[in-house]
């Protein structure tokens, strides 16, 4: 009996430990899994990136190729069956064209045979001799590579071996280093079928050669908008009253003085009458959406600073207090530096690796033993994955940089001795990230992703279809394209308060998901009053950075219009410019919500007794407090903003 007892009782005390660890398990897998896809996509990356390198040449794109498949200005790989192919091309950096006066373009392709030559020819050549003259005295052959110099005047094949006489005097084009001839008939004709040439390659393709060619432009912007993002973050450290009235007129000048030169930009360039490049024309039209996008962001903000600008001395006081609590953790100040270095890395390695695919093709011998590289198939369906990839991973990226900040600030708010910080608070909370949140920052950022990827979707299609479509699918472009916007802006809102609610509590991403709405719904009004006006200065400070170096971009590659569609680079740019600032003073706004919904948590377990103590200090309730407006003839249990609620959820501050 006693033995069958102990059997009786031993299931029962199994099951209660079972159900206490079911969560833990529960935890444990979800994360385990998305972990594996996640990896399991990265995947997926590594054989596209091995698979670009293998087969792509950007240098291609931009140094340009001879007839028998040479990039000019480096040394090339011999190809099967073009003898002339495999070149060291190091000092040859110009493409020249045999029949430049007399090009025709067929197929993508023109007909003129082209070849690499060190300098392109000043005057006019009327004779092989000149030719063989002006070989042995500039050392740029104009003849095909196995005719001898010696043998100009005496091959009796020279005559098809070598350029078209008269050879007009060219200048090197600086762009795509092409030979131009200066003779106005042969450039006119030879200006014709290049155009026709660039205006027949794909957008895909015309972007990438603007990104190569505008390549330190943009790396010189991008150091440029990291240190505007790291003078605002001193700036919101040491914030002062002054600092903020500077900041917003800063904001201001910058706003009208950026939409200016765009509607200035683009009335010059519709007016140019050498306006015939499609690449020019893309121009006109992105100044186009550019300058009215920019006038009404700069209206709408101009509204909102006169509406809010009374509440400047109640911002003031509010960065205050997020000071002190990162005077508390130094640390953080440097966090956004390495993510902001990761983020830059792999943006390094995602745009080599596409510029290695837009340019994947295999090298096909024709006729003559000249080379043809044709592009490969499936290479669109590659490029799409490897934009869900940049997407994906900056999204983690960025959720890992909120939960590192979020766990570090939980571990400080709910500290009971607040002038003895806990130790390393930073370092803390990257190594619990990394043992047990990886999988929420996987999911959370997949989320985002998904919302996402619609959204480029429609955007895709609507520059296919925009003209064919109807007014009436117009506007349901537009009306789907925002509905996307603003359920990704609510997603990610949601996201970095669940991360923060991970932190405290160690449950899983759909579990403190669900905790961080109820009470957020709970308390929302109040929290969106006290924070709404601090995020909205965060942002006019992302609205600085991206509008200082978008001037700069601007005035940068506005002085190289020919050929190139720079208003791309400038986009990627603003891009990058956001990301940077969004990445800096991301710890101030991620502080300011972890704060305050650990003050919204606080309140509802805790009621500033004995045996439940706050945790909050005082000078953080006096601002709640005031904040809401509450009288001071109120006392200690009245003062709270937040009601108890019984039947709510209890979320307790995790002990490790």
């Amino acid at each position: 009996m006693a033995r069958r007892g102990g059997r009786q009782q031993d299931p029962g005390g199994c099951a209660s430990e079972l159900r206490e660890w079911r969560p833990v398990i529960y935890r444990k897998c979800t994360d385990t899994l998305w972990l594996l896809l996640f990896f399991l996509f990265w995947a997926g990356l590594m054989f596209i990136t091995g698979y670009a390198v293998m087969a792509g040449a950007a240098e291609r794109l931009l140094l340009g190729y001879d007839s028998f498949g040479n990039v000019c200005g480096r040394k090339n790989i011999p190809v099967k069956g073009a003898p002339l192919s495999g070149q060291d091309m190091t000092n040859k950096k110009y493409v020249f064209f045999l029949n430049s006066c007399s090009m025709e373009m067929q197929s993508l392709k023109i007909s003129s045979l082209s070849l690499c030559v060190s300098s392109c020819p000043q005057e006019q050549l009327n004779s092989l001799e000149d030719l063989q003259s002006f070989a042995r005295n500039n050392g740029s052959c104009l003849c095909v590579y196995n005719l001898n110099i010696s043998s100009y005047t005496l091959n009796p094949k020279a005559a098809d071996l070598c350029p078209t006489l008269p050879v007009p005097p060219s200048k090197s084009f600086p762009l795509f280093n092409r030979c131009v001839p200066q003779n106005p008939e042969c450039y006119s004709k030879y200006a014709s079928v290049l155009i026709s040439m660039v205006n027949e390659v794909d957008v895909f393709h015309r972007i990438l050669s603007g990104i190569l060619a505008g390549r330190d432009t943009v790396i010189g912007l991008s150091i440029l908008a990291l240190a505007f993002s790291v003078i605002l973050v001193l700036v919101f450290r040491f914030i002062r009253t002054l600092l903020i009235h500077t900041l917003i007129a800063l904001v201001v000048f910058g706003l009208l003085f950026v939409s200016g030169v765009l509607w200035w930009l683009y009335y010059d360039y519709r007016n140019d009458p050498s306006t015939e490049l499609e690449t020019e024309k893309e121009n006109v039209k992105f100044l186009l959406g550019y300058a009215i996008f920019s006038t009404i962001v700069t209206i709408v903000l101009l509204s909102l600073i006169l509406v809010l600008r009374k509440r400047l001395q109640f911002t003031v006081q509010l960065f205050r207090i997020v000071g002190k609590i990162i005077g508390r953790i130094p640390l953080l100040l440097f966090q956004p530096l390495w993510t902001f270095l990761i983020l830059i890395v792999f943006w390094v390695f995602w745009v080599a690796v596409l510029l290695s695919l837009g340019t994947a093709g295999t090298p096909q011998t024709t006729s003559g033993g000249q080379v043809e590289y044709r592009a490969l198939s499936g290479i669109c369906y590659m490029a799409w994955y490897h934009f869900v990839g940049l997407i994906w991973t900056s999204e983690f990226i960025l959720a890992c940089q909120q939960m590192t900040i979020a766990g570090a600030v939980v571990t400080c708010y709910f500290n009971r001795n607040k002038n003895s910080p806990p130790p390393h608070p930073v370092l803390s909370s990257i190594s619990v990230l990394f043992c047990y949140h990886l999988g929420t920052a996987v999911k959370g950022s997949f989320l985002i992703t998904i919302l996402r990827i619609p959204r480029i979707v429609l955007l895709y299609l609507y520059n296919i279809l925009k003209q064919k479509e109807s007014a009436c699918a117009k506007c349901l472009f537009k009306c789907c394209f925002c509905w996307f916007w603003c359920q990704e802006s609510c997603l990610r809102y949601f996201n970095q308060h669940a991360y923060t609610t991970t932190a405290i509590n160690g449950t899983n991403f759909c579990t403190s998901a669900k905790d961080a709405v109820f009470i957020l719904a709970k308390n929302s009004p109040k929290l969106a009053s006290i924070s709404c006006f601090g995020d909205f200065i965060l942002f006019l400070g992302k609205v600085f950075v991206v509008c200082f170096t978008g001037f700069g971009g601007l005035m940068a590659f506005n002085y190289h219009r020919e050929l190139q569609a720079w208003v791309v680079p400038l986009l990627l740019v603003g891009f990058f410019a956001y990301m940077m600032s969004h990445s800096f003073l991301s710890v101030f706004e991620v502080t300011a919500d972890v704060m305050f919904l650990c003050f919204a948590i606080d309140m509802e377990t805790n009621d500033g007794s004995a045996e439940k103590p706050y945790f909050v200090d005082q000078e953080l309730l006096t601002f709640v407090s005031q904040s809401n407006k509450l009288t001071e003839g109120q006392n200690h249990r009245s003062m709270r903003p937040f009601q108890d609620n019984e039947d709510g959820t209890e979320l307790q501050p995790m002990v490790r």
